[in-house]
């Protein structure tokens, strides 16, 4: 039967492997006609033996590929470097291709809705009797957005993102369309065209990004896949419930779904986002959203050729139509062609109005623009009423359904603008302005006078700076940035930027600061409306262990009552994955992430406020990563409740969102899981959570200690993560605009925890991911014995939170390879010092595998995720070799050998790794 399993699952693999053998041969004939056959036969050679070690466990093959790489030049290693990172990314777009394919095999063979899907979510709610009314009810508050942000780990160029996006294109033709044997040529010599631009082309930027870069970077993705792909989920859904919750009435939803910003607004540690970035950004997302819904009227103006003479038009339509700037005769029984040419003409005055980058002329020069995003949505509901008033509801429902959408979503501001800003630049801001007011000494204040301070200022009529003084440069740079976000309400209306977020809040104080400056500039009004959202993230363990405490004593200020009254009694609180886990290690970061939503939920419940949970996740399991469907499923009940942010971080943002089939699935997967999570309880412990919560409670706290104890209590560990990983050559990449540090001579604590994970997983040992879990789950066995082990093995059965956080942790241990990681261990200068810090790893690594295959019951990891083992397998011979070399690299650009040449190497190497990691940052 095994073995029936096994022969259907290659069978369908054959696809994939097919693809892979196209893609394979074409860029070996790119290699070899571009460096030379015996390039390409060394290439050749050293997949080989890579794939015989990988595949077989020949330590001979390893001790050959060793001997090879470690020998070669520096133009061979450049071309091996760069042959390996582009198997690397050409296996990630046929990979990506083959689980669209298997999809769509799922639903032409009529099979159940796949988890994940919306189609299941709502089969999932059906069963559990959800209402129409409790999901009309849901829609009416809810919140779910994905927010992009610019971290340094996205080391692809747009150039390179196009190129994959269109070879992607090419295999889904030749895998969907019939072929003749001509047309099959002409493509394998399209898709080898590519394959040759990309060979030469660089793959990396060879300047600095600077934050107009980042922003750019992050426009893609709107052009990509949101701005078509998020108005046709909305509909499809619309669409389900009306026919499976509504019998067969029409299901109206709010536009609850919308895809949010951090690039351009956030600015804690980046000293390059000030008020004029913000407003670029602004600029630059209107004219994206705007140069869309242009395209998108002039294929109206197309298809909506009904004749005036044929159809009964309302009279709203007729007096838009009359309005039309266009008076050609042969437009003149048209009036959808002559209506959609005067939207388009006061379109394209908005443009003038709102920002840039727009170059097609506007029809006529004086049209008026719209003042508001609801007049364009005005305007194109008359269009909508018009033709369902004559029978030509189907039309409606095609294009012009899709842009009604997209106007609702994406307004004339195309993205929700977060502000980030480090509660210590608010503190020193507000000693400053308290001082040249001539106030009391705002910095010697303790907690309840600093409060008391703030919430005088905040309710006085008298504006707390003046015009005719001098800030510092500091100071300044703040108040015209908040100076700036009033004023990008006034031209793109409160949804252009909603959220004010506190980096490192600590205190009640650190959030009325930022309602003071939001007071001086007019966001916060002496009637009590608050116009932006007030967030503070927590984020060390400490933030999180006390961030129920301050919550709770926040909601006991009668004025704070009364700013949530005006945000409809919802407070935002945002957590951090990255830094919890820097701080505490992954084991501990998820539990006390765990515990503070569940407190949370209480809190907000006894207070009678709406909790939305913003979880700053990144692409890594250290950083929060992992799968979406199964991160949100296995939140706290009570912690979603249709209200929902996420970050979508560095390269992942890449891989979900570049290529338009997958970036739906991902945008669905987001859904299915938030529908699923506000009226699904996952968790339903019942008492054993008392039991549960202890144990883990008692796991949490050992692992804590053994990952501080390496982390942080041992001198030589920063030494040997300076050199065994590539953290100093990270930092010289053009991969973010933001430093590395906080501080320029920090510690672990002062380094950002993008590129503290990202070194980490270059080096494949991935200690972010696993470290400290093992010894903690050993010294509970040794002294519980095989009951502790039956009690873990029936939580991880019945416990969502624990299933992933251990799923996660196998996925890491699969990507970790502590033999490549021992060769990196070769770098550190005093090898006495990298043998004891090593074998400190290594010690753990083991202790954690074998933990993890105790508690599973099963002989190797993945066993549970055989798609995933594959993937990791087939993928291993190209990314192992990028490994070898990047050591060699590091150690011939440390003695100084090759300068640039040898760095840029380097840098090279990091990019294919990331690639075939896939969620390395």
């Amino acid at each position: 039967m095994q073995q029936v399993v096994q022969d259907t699952q290659l069978e369908k693999e054959e696809p994939l492997r097919e693809d892979l053998r196209l893609l394979g041969r074409l860029l070996g004939e790119v290699l070899k006609e571009q460096e030379g056959d015996d390039t390409f036969d060394r290439v050749e050679t050293i997949r080989q033996t890579a794939v015989r070690f990988v595949h077989e466990a020949d330590s001979s093959a390893r001790e050959a590929l060793e001997a090879t790489l470690n020998n070669l030049s520096h133009e061979n290693t450049v071309a091996l470097v760069r042959a390996f990172s582009y198997f690397s990314h050409l296996f990630n777009i046929a990979e990506d291709l083959h689980h669209s394919r298997r999809r769509r095999a799922y639903q032409r063979a009529g099979a159940a809705p796949q988890p994940g899907s919306v189609a299941a979510a709502l089969r999932r709610l059906k069963e559990h009797a959800v209402t129409p009314e409790q999901l009309q009810q849901l829609f009416s508050y809810a919140l779910l957005s994905p927010v992009l942000t610019a971290h340094p780990t996205e080391v692809q160029r747009k150039t390179i993102l196009d190129c994959h996006r269109a070879i992607a294109t090419l295999l889904t033709r030749r895998d969907r369309a019939d072929f003749t044997p001509d047309e099959m040529i002409d493509s394998e010599k399209a898709l080898k065209r590519i394959i040759l631009s990309l060979w030469q082309s660089s793959e990396i930027r060879s300047f600095k990004l600077t934050v107009k870069d980042e922003i750019e970077n992050g426009l893609t993705y709107y052009r990509y896949t949101f701005l078509r792909q998020l108005p046709r989920l909305y509909n499809d859904l619309e669409d389900w419930l009306a026919r499976d919750f509504n019998d067969g009435k029409p299901f109206e939803l709010p536009s609850f779904f919308r895809i949010g910003s951090w690039i351009g607004g956030d600015r804690d540690g980046n000293p390059f986002v000030d008020a004029a970035m913000m407003h670029h950004a602004m600029r630059r997302h209107s004219a994206i959203a705007i140069g869309f819904y242009l395209e998108q009227v002039r294929k109206l103006t197309n298809e909506l050729s009904q004749s005036s003479r044929l159809v009964s038009l309302t009279d709203e339509l007729r007096e838009l139509a009359e309005h039309s700037p266009e008076h050609a005769v042969s437009r003149a029984e048209e009036p959808y062609r002559l209506a959609l040419i005067g939207i388009e003409s006061r379109l394209h005055a908005t443009s003038a109005r709102l920002c840039y980058f727009l170059t097609t002329p506007p029809v006529q020069s004086d049209a008026k623009p719209y003042a508001s995003v609801a007049e364009l949505a005005a305007d194109l509901q008359l269009v909508y009423d018009s033709l369902a008033s004559h029978g030509a509801r189907l039309i409606a429902d095609g294009r012009l359904r899709r842009l009604r959408r997209a106007v609702d979503v994406f307004g004339f501001h195309l993205a929700p603008l977060d502000m980030r800003q480090n509660s210590a630049i608010h503190e020193r801001t507000v000693i400053e302005l308290f001082a040249r007011a001539g106030l009391e000494d705002y910095a010697q204040l303790d907690e309840a006078g600093r409060q008391a301070a703030l919430l005088r200022e905040i309710a006085s009529p008298r504006p707390l700076r003046s015009p005719f003084i001098e800030y510092s440069a500091d100071t300044a740079k703040e108040l015209a940035i908040v100076d700036m976000a009033a004023q990008i309400h006034r031209d793109y209306g409160a949804q252009a930027i909603q959220n004010y977020i506190i980096s490192n809040c600590e205190s009640i104080s650190d959030m009325l600061e930022v309602a003071l400056l939001l007071k001086e500039v007019g966001l916060l009004g002496s009637d009590g409306q608050l116009a932006l959202n007030i967030i503070p993230l927590f984020e060390t363990i400490a933030d999180l262990r006390v961030c129920g405490d301050v919550m709770r004593d926040l909601f006991k200020l009668p004025q704070w009552q009364q700013w949530l009254a005006s945000r409809k009694q919802v407070q935002e609180v945002m957590l951090g994955y990255s830094d919890s886990n820097k701080d505490g290690g992954y084991l501990t970061s998820n539990w006390e992430l765990y515990k503070a939503e569940v407190t949370l939920v209480k809190v907000f419940r006894d207070a009678n406020v709406r909790l939305r949970l913003f979880h700053g996740r990144g692409g890594s399991v250290g950083r929060g990563g992992g799968p979406s469907y199964e991160a949100i499923i296995a939140q706290p009940y009570g912690s979603v409740a249709g209200q929902l942010r996420i970050t979508e971080q560095g390269e992942v943002i890449a891989s979900k969102y570049t290529n338009p089939e997958i970036g739906r699935r991902n945008l669905e997967t987001l859904l299915a899981a938030t529908l699923e999570g506000s009226f699904i309880d996952h968790d339903d412990l019942g008492q054993a959570s008392t039991e549960y919560y202890a144990l883990m409670e008692t796991l949490s706290q050992s692992a804590f200690e053994y990952y501080r104890e390496l982390v942080y209590g041992n001198p030589e560990f920063i030494t040997y993560f300076q050199q065994a990983t590539v953290i100093n050559e990270i930092a010289s990449l053009n991969i973010g605009s933001r430093p590395a540090k906080r501080r320029a001579n920090g510690g672990i604590a002062d380094l950002r925890a993008i590129p503290w994970v990202f070194s980490w997983s270059q080096c494949r040992l991935m200690l972010p991911g696993w470290y400290g879990f093992g010894s903690a789950v050993k010294h509970y066995l040794d002294r519980e014995g095989d009951t502790g082990l039956a009690t873990l093995q029936a939580m991880v059965q019945r416990w969502p939170f624990l299933q992933t956080v251990l799923s996660n942790l196998e996925m890491v241990l699969a990507k970790t390879d502590i033999g490549i990681a021992s060769r990196y261990a070769g770098l550190v200068e005093d090898q006495a010092l990298a043998g004891r810090v090593f074998g400190q790893l290594r010690a753990e690594w083991e202790r954690t595998i074998e933990m993890v295959k105790l508690i599973t019951g099963s002989d190797e990891l993945l066993e549970s995720n055989r798609p995933l083992a594959r993937s990791l397998k087939n993928r291993l011979p190209y990314l192992d070799p990028l490994n070898h070399l990047q050591v060699e690299l590091l150690r011939r650009y440390r003695a100084g050998e090759g300068g640039e040449d040898v760095q840029h190497a380097v840098h090279l190497t990091i990019n294919g790794i990331a690639a075939g990691l896939r969620n390395s940052g």
